[in-house]
């Protein structure tokens, strides 16, 4: 337990959490359980609200940002534990509800105030804050005048209470649209052309999706043109779907692509295919593999990728852990760089799901300082954990081969390591 003010007002939540805890234990009444539930959430509201007043004060003194975080939302979730849209929530509510300070110093009023009324009373959540926030920042809320924006945010204040926040955007988004009659001014310029690609990765399969658009009709030209080139029917018994044929299709161009070596570098190394072998599964023939984004192979498509020339096999030990190469010179080699894309795959701070193509690679002990360019004092991090890296207490070191992260002291006092799940390899088949 700790001392001083902090430790015992701690020891007395919990103990006032045990009493009410015990007051519906199994022989309460219906009621008294009911009574029970409206008292925790009262206590969680309360407790939320001294988070997001703590959290305030934390950035109004630079406490983050003193402490090596540019947002105090990575700082949130990294200290509490926290996914960071939990955080991200907080840090909304801080800068809305709470006393701000302006670049003079001067104490400057909440944005929301009445919101801060009723997040402070209780009667509104964290969700409702959040809903509240994000509406009165909306394109129709920021073309309303300032007197009539101040009235909507009293009114949606005072709904707070009695809708559930997803009832509230609802009834919010009607409100500012009658509001704002005008709408936004007429614009002759031609709307702005949204070219997208999504790539996900399935979670408990192999393979993957696409999902696009294009508004620029030249790029999806060029698209159409190339799979169209390789979607016709092979003969007349081909009986794939059009939809397949041309799946198919886009897939070939990409690996005539891949094995010309046309594309640009990518995080430091030529695009190419990397099948991931585990060494028992290699000495008794392949039978289980993984590629870098499209996930576990079956036996049958591991043996056909095994005979392209342009696929680069790396082999694991047990343990997970590709070779590694000497201390030839501070630049990682193409080849070095694959074994750490191999062993992490991709940034290796926890919760992180930053892939391996957005992240750099980091010397855990400095190579200026005697650090060999080499697996064992390597770690794949994207660009803001490696800034964090570097820039915080923080630390990262090397642990049986795998890359394990220690906390500063202010975060977690004992300092325990934390790493990411490792993946599990099983064979196929």
């Amino acid at each position: 337990m700790d001392a001083g003010p902090v430790g015992t007002a701690r020891e007395r939540l919990q103990q006032a959490i045990a009493q009410l805890t015990d007051t519906a234990g199994p022989s309460a009444a219906p009621d008294d359980l009911i009574a029970a539930l409206v008292a925790y959430e009262e206590a969680r509201r309360f407790l939320d609200r001294a988070v997001v007043d703590a959290t305030a004060d934390l950035q109004r003194r630079g406490v983050f940002a003193e402490r090596g975080y540019r947002s105090p939302t990575g700082a949130l979730s990294d200290l509490l534990g926290w996914e960071r849209f939990e955080a991200r929530r907080r840090v909304i509510a801080a800068e809305n509800v709470c006393e701000q300070i302006g670049l003079d110093g001067v104490p400057l009023p909440a944005r929301l105030p009445a919101t801060a009324t009723v997040f402070a009373s209780g009667e509104a959540g964290l969700r409702h804050v959040e809903v509240i926030a994000r509406l009165l920042d909306s394109g129709p809320a920021r073309r309303l005048a300032p007197e009539t924006w101040a009235g909507a945010e009293v009114q949606l204040a005072a709904n707070a209470a009695i809708y559930t926040p997803s009832e509230l955007h609802t009834w919010g988004t009607q409100l500012l649209e009658i509001l704002d009659q005008d709408g936004p001014e007429p614009d002759d310029t031609p709307p702005a052309q949204l070219n997208e690609l999504r790539l996900s990765r399935f979670r408990t399969r192999p393979g993957g999706k696409l999902t696009g658009r294009y508004d620029d009709a030249a790029l999806f030209d060029a698209i159409a043109a190339a799979v169209d080139a390789g979607a016709a029917p092979r003969d007349a018994d081909d009986q794939r779907s059009a939809a397949e044929r041309q799946a198919e299709a886009l897939a070939e161009v990409c690996a005539q692509v891949l094995s010309r070596g046309r594309l640009p570098e990518t995080g430091g190394r030529r695009p190419q295919l990397t099948v991931t072998v585990r060494l028992e599964d290699l000495e008794r023939r392949p039978a289980s593999a993984s590629l870098e984004f499209g996930g576990q192979l079956t036996p049958q498509t591991l043996r056909q990728l095994a005979c392209d020339a342009a696929v680069i096999p790396v082999v694991l030990d047990g343990t997970g852990v590709p070779l590694d190469v000497g201390r030839v010179s501070r630049t990682v080699p193409d080849g070095l760089r694959r074994a750490v894309t191999v062993r992490d795959s991709g940034c290796a701070f926890p919760g992180c799901d930053r892939p391996p193509s957005w992240c750099e690679i980091h010397h855990v002990r400095e190579w200026q300082h005697g650090g060999p360019t080499s697996l064992g004092n390597l770690v794949m991090l994207c660009t803001v954990h490696h800034r964090l890296i570097h820039h915080s207490h923080w630390e990262v070191r090397m642990v049986d081969g795998l890359p394990e992260f220690l906390p500063p002291s202010w975060i977690d006092r004992t300092r325990t390591p934390r790493r990411r799940p490792p993946p599990v390899l099983t064979p196929v088949g």
